[in-house]
């Protein structure tokens, strides 16, 4: 279950339960940090948590906030610094050195554009979008609120809150267009009043990673329980109905029994693709059917010497096929952890396509000189004398209020 997939199910069951909650969500961060923007977390009015914007150190102080927010019935921006050393407070110390800005927000079970329900309508729809919010903004003219929230889909659809600012609306969907592009999230300021912007986070949200696993024998197993259990979409193929059994593979989104001579007819719908068949002819015709599809990551188990016969043997039908895998097929399969067990071997293979799919080299961070994370692109804009305080920028448990911005 994904993260997202446990904050709805968690708010489904205090909206039946009638128990007020609060959405809290990483909006921005400079420097090192344990989330990232768009890390979410529920709290009910009794405090309650369910999800996390940080490794611990900040839950408790924001469970306080997001419940006076929910006694205030408005919207908060908290920023934390947990880079000042001098100021040890609630357990922050020097922490991550970086600056954290979360948005605190009651969530109205009645509002069906609240940000849960924008979430839930992305997840309904297995393309990515962006998710525009505004998180902070200058007083005056209610033109865009604390918290206003669009879901942009990339054929052109929007939800959520309408904007009057026409302009603002156009800005946003360019945006987001050049963020889905770049497969990026970004934060943008847009002029607002005189001498003043509206910032907002365009979150890139991406659908669950789809993995088809090919074979359905017992070292298929911990793999799609690994899978499964990072939120993937997992599709179990296999000719052997006696192992294509949904009973074996309880996790996964699917399972198919597709005979040897049903393979050229087979539905291709994952990004991912792993073949663990250890049958030749078989590890052969899904080979072949994957050639013209746009499946960007192909893990075949077995040597080196299998992969090339593989290939040879594929070169006398399709002259290109080497051409057309290049970049996507990995043989051996798994990143070098020293595995030997069907979990450890499932681990190495997870670990493989997480790195392929964030573009990492998955070695060892110890030995990286890389963020990371991926950061957010993003234009600073100089902070207010509020949060400031006229000198050295002191972040730390200070609440922005602001019920609306002009522009």
């Amino acid at each position: 279950m994904t993260e997202l997939q446990r904050l709805l199910a968690a708010y489904d069951d205090y909206r039946a339960a009638g128990r007020a909650c609060a959405l809290a969500t990483v909006v921005e961060v400079e420097g090192s940090a344990y989330r990232r923007p768009g890390a979410r977390m529920l709290v009910t009015d009794d405090g309650q948590l369910t999800g996390a914007i940080s490794g611990g150190c900040l839950e408790g102080d924001a469970r306080q906030r997001a419940r006076q927010a929910l006694q205030r019935r408005q919207p908060a921006l908290v920023t934390y610094d947990t880079s000042d050393e001098d100021d040890p407070r609630h357990g922050l110390g020097p922490g991550c050195q970086g600056v954290v800005r979360i948005l605190l927000e009651p969530l109205d079970f009645e509002d069906a554009d609240n940000p849960l329900e924008l979430l839930r309508g992305f997840a309904r729809h297995p393309e990515p979008a962006v998710l525009a919010t505004v998180f902070r903004c200058a007083a005056g003219q209610a033109v865009a609120d604390l918290g206003q929230r669009l879901l942009l889909m990339p054929g052109g659809q929007v939800r959520g809150s309408a904007l009057d600012n026409l302009a603002l609306t156009a800005q946003l969907r360019a945006d987001a267009n050049q963020a889905l592009a770049q497969d990026q999230s970004l934060i943008r300021e847009y002029p607002a009043a005189p001498g003043s912007t509206v910032r907002v986070f365009l979150e890139v949200l991406r659908p669950p990673l789809r993995l088809a696993v090919y074979g359905a024998g017992n070292d298929a197993q911990p793999l799609v329980r690994l899978a499964a259990g990072l939120g993937w979409h997992v599709t179990v193929v296999d000719g052997r109905p006696r192992q294509a059994a949904a009973e074996r593979f309880p996790e996964a989104a699917d399972v198919r029994v597709v005979t040897l001579g049903e393979v050229p007819a087979l539905p291709l719908t994952a990004d991912y693709a792993v073949l663990l068949t250890h049958n030749y002819a078989y590890d052969l015709a899904v080979l072949q059917r994957l050639l013209g599809a746009p499946t960007s990551y192909i893990g075949l188990l077995g040597p080196r010497q299998k992969a090339a016969r593989l290939l040879e043997e594929l070169r006398e039908e399709v002259p290109d096929a080497e051409t057309r895998l290049a970049g996507r097929l990995y043989s051996p399969i798994g990143l070098n952890l020293g595995a030997e067990t069907p979990e450890e071997i499932a681990l190495s293979i997870v670990a493989e396509i997480q790195a392929v799919r964030q573009g990492r080299p998955g070695g060892m961070l110890t030995h990286s000189q890389d963020p990371i994370h991926a950061r957010p692109t993003h234009v600073a804009a100089p902070d207010s004398a509020a949060e400031t305080g006229g000198g050295k920028p002191r972040y730390r448990h200070v609440v922005v209020t602001e019920p609306s911005c002009g522009i």
